[in-house]
């Protein structure tokens, strides 16, 4: 019994804790739902006595938000699977080097890591401009394709440096070479960590803002980020829209979250 009271009281405090990190999306629920003619209050509202369920149908008319949501959905796809191919690949590549080329490479990404993202954008502008990507969702996918954050080639670099070194020789004596083993040994090994690293390039690629405005300049390529800003600049005052335009941009997050930790703890328990 004193085990079973131990457990209900953990999954209350972790229950209590996940709702007060809920408070702001469901605030922004209920602001949402405000009529237009009421102007949004400084103190935080709960409860919408009539809610205006047309604001959700408002946003799709005053802004292309359809388009730009497609547009968000096929960025960020084609994003995440180049990302998980790259950097899997650079992941792998590293994880085969000796020990001191897995130094080196480490202290190189661990620089690249620290290196402040805005001290980049010149640079990143002046090589996507010079191979002509200006105004194409190539120049969204490049980092991508390039092995996306650092942070994702390390992921993948401690899924395959802890993989049984005996695994990979034993397909090496069958004649397997490197793409064979790659594809049909090491990736498969490392399916919680291909998952997680699609979540985190998925995350990426749909909250970026910067990359649609400094690339794009064709409104039918911009993505939901950019929707979003112009529903703010529309109308300042029309806060409620804002807030569904806001709700909107950010169920699908909420959606990839949720599916990739319910397949995360599927695959744990069958690889247990």
């Amino acid at each position: 019994m004193n085990k079973l009271f131990g457990q209900a009281a953990i999954h209350f405090l972790l229950i209590g804790i996940a709702a007060v990190f809920m408070l702001p999306l469901i605030w922004s629920i209920v602001a949402s739902l405000r009529p237009l003619d009421q102007p949004l209050t400084v103190r935080a509202a709960w409860f919408v006595a009539a809610p205006a369920w047309s604001n959700y149908a408002r946003i799709f008319v005053d802004v292309p938000y359809a388009r730009y949501l497609l547009n968000s959905v096929f960025v960020a796809g084609v994003g995440v699977l180049l990302a998980m191919l790259t950097a899997s690949w650079a992941g792998f590549a590293m994880a085969q080097l000796g020990e001191r080329g897995q130094r080196v490479w480490l202290a190189l990404s661990f620089v690249a890591l620290m290196t402040p993202l805005g001290s980049l954008w010149l640079m990143r502008f002046l090589i996507v401009k010079w191979l002509g990507l200006i105004d194409s969702w190539w120049a969204l996918w490049l980092p991508a394709l390039l092995g996306g954050e650092p942070v994702l080639v390390l992921l993948f670099y401690r899924a395959f440096r802890n993989q049984s070194p005996e695994i990979l020789d034993a397909a090496a004596m069958d004649g397997a070479g490197v793409w064979t083993t790659w594809w049909r040994i090491a990736l498969p090994l490392a399916r919680p960590t291909l998952l997680a690293v699609g979540l985190l390039a998925f995350l990426a690629l749909w909250r970026d803002a910067a990359s649609p405005l400094m690339y794009l300049k064709t409104p039918q390529l911009y993505t939901l980020a950019v929707g979003l800003q112009q529903l703010q600049q529309l109308d300042a005052t029309r806060w409620a829209l804002v807030m569904a335009g806001a709700v909107v941009f950010t169920l699908p997050a909420l959606v990839a979250f949720g599916l990739s930790q319910r397949v995360l703890l599927r695959v744990d328990g069958v690889s247990r």
